[in-house]
């Protein structure tokens, strides 16, 4: 049996992690959530649910000796760019002095593994793609700054206290039950607008890229990664560039008609195409994520569908 704690577990990368991990019969899983955007609801039956914020070194202390963990993944974060702009304080304390207090319990408790959620926003807007994991890091906000020193942090733990480490730069998620505010939100907003009848705004011309990849791919990257010693930086990705407007495609074809398409000025600081190398995740992990772009976005929109037949 294998206690796995899972931060921020009832996210949305966090329900697609608990809903393959509850399907193992060898795993025991705890998750600690501020539900300040997650849901209780996300968490499956028989899990073990800690409500609790990483910046309460107390109440992590407290977690951490009633357990003893075999892993951590922590995909606990402040995940808004815009809010990091705004208020970099409150990132920093959420993703760098959460990260900290997470890895000082992993010392003094001897937990051997953290598994941790960064981004491609710790690149920052690298013309050289696909973009692979020794390229220079150049962050353009203060979220894609907490995601590189963090990445840092967990190489310097493992080099001076042995904590295996596994980073993971997500490429732009999507999937059932994200928000609408994350790196791959365009995915949401286009799921929740074309489910309500009305039209999509594209900011450009369209043409701009993005590797968008799944979220249940994300997870079983995780979970293939937990048995990993040592430290090892892995982009999760497709390898494959999307534009926006084939992306707006994809979703014509879930959505059985031509979508209504606003054309709009370009917003300044986009990034005009971004795409991740996978080379690293095949070599390291023998997989590749497997969703197909046309499928996820079927599987997303019905997701989507259903609950604004709820909502109503």
């Amino acid at each position: 049996m294998m206690n796995i704690l899972v931060t921020g577990g009832a996210g949305f990368i966090g329900s697609h992690v608990l809903e393959k991990l509850h399907a193992m019969a060898d795993m025991h899983v705890v998750v600690f959530d501020n539900l300040t955007s997650g849901s209780a609801e996300n968490v499956p039956q028989g899990m073990e649910l800690v409500t609790g914020d990483v910046r309460d070194v107390s109440a992590l202390e407290g977690l951490f000796a009633r357990h003893s963990f075999d892993a951590v993944i922590h995909l606990a974060a402040q995940t808004m760019v815009p809010t990091s702009v705004a208020d970099p304080v409150l990132d920093l304390q959420i993703n760098l002095e959460g990260i900290l207090h997470i890895l000082d319990c992993c010392r003094a408790f001897h937990v051997p593994h953290v598994l941790f959620s960064s981004s491609a926003a710790v690149y920052g807007d690298n013309p050289r793609i696909p973009l692979a994991e020794t390229e220079m890091l150049k962050p353009s906000s203060p979220y894609g700054i907490t995601k590189m020193t963090t990445e840092h942090y967990l190489r310097v733990y493992h080099e001076l206290y042995g904590l295996d480490a596994t980073v993971f730069r997500f490429a732009n998620v999507y999937g059932e039950r994200q928000g609408e505010k994350g790196e791959g939100g365009v995915v949401s907003i286009f799921c929740k607008l074309l489910s309500m009848g009305r039209a999509i705004t594209v900011y450009g011309d369209g043409r701009q890229t993005r590797d968008f990849v799944y979220a249940g791919d994300i997870a079983d990257a995780i979970i293939q990664a937990l048995p990993l010693t040592g430290f090892h930086t892995l982009n999760v990705s497709t390898g494959n560039e999307t534009s926006i407007n084939e992306l707006i495609r994809c979703f014509e074809e879930a959505v059985g008609h031509a979508a209504d398409v606003h054309y709009t000025e370009a917003r300044t600081g986009d990034i005009l195409r971004s795409v991740l190398s996978n080379d690293a995740l095949k070599q390291t992990l023998g997989i590749v994520p497997a969703m197909k772009l046309p499928e996820g976005i079927k599987k997303t929109y019905a997701w989507y569908q259903n609950q604004q037949s709820e909502w109503k």
